[in-house]
């Protein structure tokens, strides 16, 4: 058995497309409509191409509570792993300018 899927709450999903793609170099792997929003999911370069990351939209109250009472706690929900912890960091700083 392994993940397949792990899914983010997300306020905006074409700001949050833009950031987990332009900023932490994701890749898009579905946008499929489904109504006012889009399935949506993300790949990494760097690991298996089935292994997905779906950002869903927040419009549903349970995952928008969900979602608030994490960031009050500061519990993070996703985890994610590089292997030059101080290029990354830097290369991220360099992207905000």
């Amino acid at each position: 058995m392994r993940i397949k899927l792990n899914s983010i709450m997300v306020d905006d999903q074409d700001k949050a497309l833009k950031f987990y793609t332009e900023v932490l170099g994701f890749r898009m792997k579905h946008a499929i409509p489904v109504g006012p929003y889009k399935w949506l999911t993300m790949v990494s370069p760097e690991g298996p191409d089935d292994l997905e990351l779906s950002l869903e939209p927040n419009a549903n109250p349970a995952g928008k509570t969900f979602q608030q009472a994490m960031f009050s706690q500061g519990i993070p929900i996703a985890a994610f792993e590089v292997a030059d912890i101080a290029g990354e960091f830097a290369r991220l700083i360099c992207s905000m300018n």
